[in-house]
């Protein structure tokens, strides 16, 4: 019986596995190709863009930087002093929402705006927290108050979260690209806690990846680009267009994800996205850097936020409407929950295997389950292989050896994620969302961001 039971869970895995493998195979057969077309032709009849060599502007312009903030007290004073220090661009404000039951980020934020009229602390009438996309969506009305008492528009929206290092170039990178689409974003380029490598520094493996392989393949399928909600800018048009469909809403407040909700909005209405990799003036690329979670328990809290909005709540609210490429980034961006009932699942059935084994049975491995495990071993290798270069492109080689090592924390991450996920789901309540937010940390000497 247990062996039975230990083929037929086998079995599944195996299946579940070979389909993901080949899902990301196709992904990377699309990105090296297009990595090597580009090298063999225009990398060689054109010089690699860099912040240096980018034509000026058309028509250069000013920048609101939206910056939401609940319960961020500790981080959100050195964040608004080193993005006010090192930003190089004449022409920009930073809107920060807050809280009226929030004293001690409003405090933080009235001490840095009572320095530097660039900062706006925005605060709501409403007791916090209520969505990120609502505070997002206060700032955008103040803004465009703004506007009409200044009888100046701005070019551009910036997002950004209240613990990031903010690039010195990177308004200027916007101001020329915005002008050509209508979301330019920046990589996002995560901070590994030395203390808690294993669990920060997944996040540095996945984004590393997602930015630097996964956008790059939708950007050249002419899919949607979603946004990370931080390090990106919105032309201020096409958010003005946002706005009106959404009653001077462009942020939907029911929505969990509204960051990567409004990139997939504004490529099914037409607009262009764009992921930017450039070279800064300082060397190194231009980015947006900032600490992730820490323990498991905050790592699965963020993720669980991420995935009930993206892979489930996103599918009854965004569906599956656009061409073949579209489709199938969506359902890349959706499978993230069953992924991790098949991850689950291989950890059992190796468990059983290993189980019976002791016992001195063997479980029964006929051609197709043969078969199987060999491709899924093969796509397993390739895949290790895959991140581990490209983390030690980014972060050197000593994290690129360490992203194998974080291979389980990072699955073990996932499925509790997911098992939350589908709970919160199953469970939701009515009304708006509640913003479960963790606590963060700013660097005490923020990095260049190189």
């Amino acid at each position: 019986m247990l062996t039975a039971i230990t083929y037929e869970l086998l079995l599944f895995a195996a299946i579940g596995l070979a389909i993901g493998g080949v899902d990301d195979l196709a992904v990377d057969a699309i990105w090296l190709w297009r990595t090597a077309h580009r090298r063999l032709t225009v990398y060689r009849r054109h010089p690699r863009a860099t912040v240096a060599t980018l034509p000026p502007p058309m028509q250069p312009g000013r920048f609101a930087i939206f910056v939401p903030a609940w319960a961020e007290g500790a981080v959100i004073g050195p964040m608004l002093r080193a993005a006010l220090a090192r930003i190089d661009h004449r022409d920009y404000r930073i809107y920060v929402g807050t809280y009226p039951n929030d004293p001690a980020t409003r405090a933080e934020v009235a001490a840095v705006a009572a320095a530097d009229p660039r900062v706006r602390e925005v605060c709501g009438t409403r007791a916090g927290p209520t969505t990120k996309a609502e505070c997002l969506n206060r700032l955008w009305r103040r803004m465009a108050a703004d506007e009409a008492a200044e009888a100046r528009p701005f070019k551009a929206i910036v997002l950004h979260d209240a613990e990031d290092v903010v690039h010195p170039d990177a308004l200027a990178v916007f101001d020329r690209l915005i002008e050509r689409f209508d979301l330019v974003q920046l990589p996002v380029l995560p901070l590994i806690d030395r203390g808690a490598r294993l669990v920060s520094g997944h996040y540095a493996d996945e984004f590393v990846e997602a930015h630097g392989r996964q956008l790059v393949v939708r950007e050249a399928l002419g899919a949607g680009m979603p946004s990370a909600g931080v390090g990106c800018a919105i032309g201020r048009a096409a958010l003005g267009r946002m706005a009106e469909a959404g009653g001077d809403a462009p942020f939907d407040e029911r929505s969990l994800t509204e960051d990567y909700e409004i990139g997939l909005r504004l490529g099914a209405a037409g607009g262009r996205g764009i992921l930017v990799r450039i070279a800064g003036r300082g060397g190194g690329i231009v980015a947006t850097r900032a600490y992730f979670p820490a323990t498991l328990d905050t790592a699965v809290r963020q993720k669980t936020r991420w995935l009930t909005g993206i892979a489930l709540a996103g599918w009854d609210r965004l569906g599956w409407a656009g061409g073949w490429a579209e489709l199938w980034m969506r359902l890349r961006d959706r499978r993230a929950i069953l992924a991790a009932a098949v991850t689950a699942v291989a950890y059992a059935a190796g468990l059983l295997v290993i189980a019976t084994a002791l016992a001195g049975v063997a479980v029964p491995l006929d051609p197709v389950m043969a078969a199987l495990l060999g491709f899924n071993a093969a796509t397993f290798l390739w895949r290790i292989a895959m991140r581990a270069t490209m983390v030690g492109r980014v972060y050197g080689w000593r994290e690129g050896l360490w992203s194998i090592a974080r291979l389980v924390p990072a699955n073990i991450i996932a499925i509790a994620s997911a098992w939350r996920a589908v709970r919160a789901y199953l469970t939701v309540r009515e009304g708006p969302p509640a913003w479960d937010k963790t606590t963060h940390v700013f660097p005490a000497d923020p990095p260049p961001c190189g």
